[in-house]
């Protein structure tokens, strides 16, 4: 059978990613599509709105055969870090091709820039220091990095544009991609209706996550999303609501990183991956004299710290991921099953044994420094979207197998 990756975080999994996952597999003709998902805790530095285990859920009932887990170390990371984990684990699982989505939706552009990186490598990397030291923000540092060093060149065909935020995680999918000389041919396909960041909702479009999560957190009611998601979405967070009453947001969780920051203090959090240049005292500062996330994030964001960036030092904090912890996760190091159709169970079966990794279904049956902290960060979260209470469903690494085709039968998130 052949098989398409994609990268995703559903979060949560709306219109926009159904239509994604059909022109997946239509376009590059596959028998199946495998996902690499991040776990609790996503690539901005954000707690998801539901857990790994009910975005799985609705992954399988939106045309997603398998997926697998993004450990804990790739999914928090800056872009190039977290296109490395993902395409790692996409080329380990046997995939013939990627796609993703992008504002471009035609892969030449990129190919087209990654030619003329590879050229100018050195240069290109430094101007990009240059221009993040000068206060940019990461996709305005590549995309001025990227004018410097093809205005003295010969530019072949049109370049992409690297100020998009999907743009910049194609562009980095493709490099990691040639990085390792992966056989797997990429692919992209344009995004549809509303921008990546877009917070606002229009009836006539696709809207984004981040539209979605804003509306639903200003009145806390599902009728307000669910003319831009799948039924089987709106079950599953209908579902959620009823039993967890909770959805993820830093709001919410703030009372609990509140207390890692006051507790740990400036010594200990500046062993905290992420954090260096003093950033620890003014986080901690922060943290003594401000009631609410937003407050808190006003008086440390700055030109030399964005919001994103801070998330991420602070999702660190809170599951106690440090620069020790990370140094030895370089390399993504198993495969970790969340949930398979039967088509997706059928292709794991028929090329288990030449896999590259090892294909984890129980986490009590392997060890490594990289799954522990996957378990950690997912622990956080249930204690955390649990409030403390009796509603926080820890361990549920241990308890809960991968989901099988059963999206909303023995499958229940008590």
């Amino acid at each position: 059978m052949k098989a398409t990756g994609i990268v995703v975080e559903y979060n949560p999994l709306h219109n926009g990613h159904v239509y994604h996952a059909q022109q997946a597999k239509a376009a590059t003709n596959a028998d199946l599509i495998i996902a690499v998902m991040s776990g609790n805790f996503l690539q901005r530095g954000e707690p998801a709105f539901v857990d790994k285990w009910a975005r799985t859920r609705m992954a399988l009932a939106s045309g997603v055969d398998i997926v697998f887990e993004l450990p804990y170390r790739f999914a928090t990371a800056h872009a190039p870090v977290f296109a490395h984990g993902a395409i790692r684990l996409l080329d380990a699982a046997g995939c013939t091709a990627y796609c993703f989505g992008s504002e471009d939706g035609n892969v030449e552009p990129f190919q087209n820039t990654l030619n003329l990186l590879d050229k100018t490598s050195d240069e290109y990397n430094q101007e990009v220091k240059n221009a993040m030291q000068d206060g940019l923000s990461y996709p305005m540092a590549l995309n001025r990095a990227y004018d410097a060093v093809s205005s003295g060149s010969e530019k072949s065909g049109r370049h992409v544009d690297l100020s998009k935020p999907n743009n910049i995680l194609g562009f980095h999918y493709m490099q990691a991609a040639n990085a390792i000389s992966s056989s797997m041919i990429p692919t992209t396909i344009k995004r549809l209706g509303a921008g990546y960041h877009e917070e606002t909702l229009d009836v006539n479009r696709v809207a984004s996550a981040t539209g979605i999560r804003k509306s639903f957190f200003s009145t806390e009611k599902l009728d307000e999303i669910i003319n831009f998601i799948p039924e089987t979405t709106k079950v599953i967070l209908t579902e959620w609501q009823r039993e967890r009453i909770n959805f993820g947001n830093w709001e919410s969780f703030y009372p609990f990183l509140r207390f890692c920051i006051l507790r740990d203090g400036p010594v200990r959090l500046a062993t905290i991956a992420d954090l260096s240049e003093g950033i620890e005292n003014l986080i901690y500062r922060a943290a003594q004299t401000n009631d609410t996330f937003q407050s808190f994030m006003e008086s440390t964001k700055s030109k030399r710290y964005t919001w994103t960036r801070i998330q991420r030092m602070l999702t660190h904090i809170l599951t106690g991921f440090t620069t020790e912890m990370r140094s030895g996760m370089d390399e993504p190091a198993y495969l970790r099953l969340l949930g398979m159709t039967d088509k997706g169970r059928s292709y794991l079966s028929s090329i288990k044994k030449d896999l590259p990794l090892p294909l984890i279904s129980k986490v009590a049956s392997f060890s490594d420094p990289s799954l522990d902290m996957d378990i950690r960060a997912s622990d956080s979260y249930a204690l955390a979207i649990g409030k403390g209470s009796k509603n926080a469903k820890i361990g549920l690494d241990y308890t809960l197998s991968p989901i099988m085709n059963n999206y909303f039968s023995g499958n229940s998130l008590k």
